[in-house]
């Protein structure tokens, strides 16, 4: 049987291999943290898209009670189906500005609680802050707050606006920050 020619040795030093063991740690790092930054990118993206969708579903209740308040100021005499909400209000244009004004309300409280969320941005809330602030000195307004019917609301938004109608009339600056819901 025919030999096979001797091929030279490389000489192999042990710095060389704790070299390549070195490299080879460095790139596992590299691909674990790629790894762990995906994963904890892809959980921001999941809660940023949670509250996202929170916002959208909050409003669209908020929007189906302003369709409701909508056919009251239309037709005042939808108003008389819960007798609740007639308490004090006995003429038409009464029952129609105590729904506009609630109606009013439903555009904030949606902007209060996508503020909250996170999901509006401060210069926004605060333009809208403001608009309340002049709408809180309307006597149909106060009217509206004081009357003892059924308002349907977030009970944080609901602190939140008796918060801002306690703040006096003369301090239009006086928009208290919106406490988040819980």
């Amino acid at each position: 049987m025919p030999q096979l020619p001797e091929l030279p040795m490389i000489p192999v030093t042990l710095s060389a291999i704790e070299t390549l063991q070195a490299v080879q740690l460095i790139l596992q790092g590299i691909g674990s943290l790629a790894i762990i930054g995906s994963l904890t990118f892809a959980a921001l993206q999941l809660r940023h898209w949670r509250r996202a969708y929170q916002v959208m579903n909050f409003t669209k209740l908020v929007e189906l009670q302003m369709m409701l308040r909508k056919m009251r100021v239309e037709d005042p005499a939808l108003a008389r189906v819960y007798m609740d909400d007639m308490q004090g209000l006995t003429t038409d244009e009464e029952v129609r500005q105590y729904f506009f004004n609630l109606m009013q309300m439903s555009v904030f409280e949606i902007a209060w609680y996508s503020r909250c969320m996170g999901q509006l941005g401060e210069d926004y809330f605060q333009s809208l802050s403001r608009r309340m602030t002049l709408l809180r000195d309307e006597e149909s307004f106060r009217r509206m707050m004081s009357h003892p019917g059924m308002k349907i609301m977030h009970d944080d938004f609901q602190i939140y606006i008796r918060d801002v109608i306690a703040k006096s009339p003369d301090r239009p600056d006086a928009i208290v920050p919106p406490p988040g819901p819980k």
